[in-house]
């Protein structure tokens, strides 16, 4: 028998045609989020977390760098209406995506579970995260200043590429281990709760101020 070591690979050349395929696609979903005033938005969140001493209280205890109302309000939509309408629009973009992913719903339609205000101000970080007990997550962006952080999002499979050498650094957008997205004031993405994701350091003066929400299926 011949050793692996001598097989000339050079013969690969004269395999016929051969189909390279990609399977287990992971989806991400951007688009405008509608006719909300980011302006009104912006003022509502910092509005809101001026007055929020329990949120800032977390924060502080946690170390959490900025603000979150994720651990004190939990009704945003109920308490300001501007925050209402946002989650219309986002019940139509839900809605959309979990076709393009062919979601099998049995007529049960995905709901809101929850939806907080992050402020990251310069040197602020979201560590990397995912989203669990929930379907589909997202946020929509309030206020990108310029040199603010993307979206960092990692490729699902990097736990079990345990022996895998490193991706080319003009490997295509697929095959990258990691994709950064900088997503426009008024773009909403959505995205599997599963799909790991963070956001880097901001580095720009100005807060980066963003919404984000998890929506389950009941």
């Amino acid at each position: 028998m011949q050793n692996f070591e001598e097989l000339d690979f050079s013969l690969a050349m004269d395999l016929p045609l051969t189909n390279i395929c990609s399977l287990f696609a992971t989806r991400l979903y951007q688009a405008k989020l509608g006719p909300i005033d980011p302006d009104e938005l912006e003022a509502s969140c910092h509005s809101i977390a001026e007055d929020d001493e329990a949120g800032q209280e977390w924060c502080d205890t946690e170390g959490f760098p900025g603000y979150t109302s994720y651990a004190s309000l939990t009704d945003l939509p109920w308490r300001f209406p501007i925050f209402g309408e946002i989650v219309k629009l986002l019940d139509q973009h839900v809605a959309s995506f979990a076709e393009d992913l062919q979601f099998d719903l049995d007529d049960k339609p995905l709901k809101l579970e929850d939806i907080w205000i992050n402020i990251l101000p310069e040197g602020g970080i979201h560590t990397s995260h995912i989203h669990p007990h929930s379907v589909i997550s997202g946020t929509t962006y309030v206020a990108m200043p310029e040199g603010t952080s993307a979206l960092k999002l990692e490729d699902p499979r990097s736990q079990m590429m345990m022996a895998a050498p490193p991706r080319l650094k003009t490997a295509r957008e697929e095959m990258q281990p990691f994709i950064y997205v900088k997503p426009k004031v008024g773009d909403v993405l959505l995205w599997e709760s599963w799909l790991r994701h963070e956001v880097p350091m901001n580095m720009a003066e100005e807060d980066r101020v963003s919404v984000s929400f998890n929506y389950n299926w009941t």
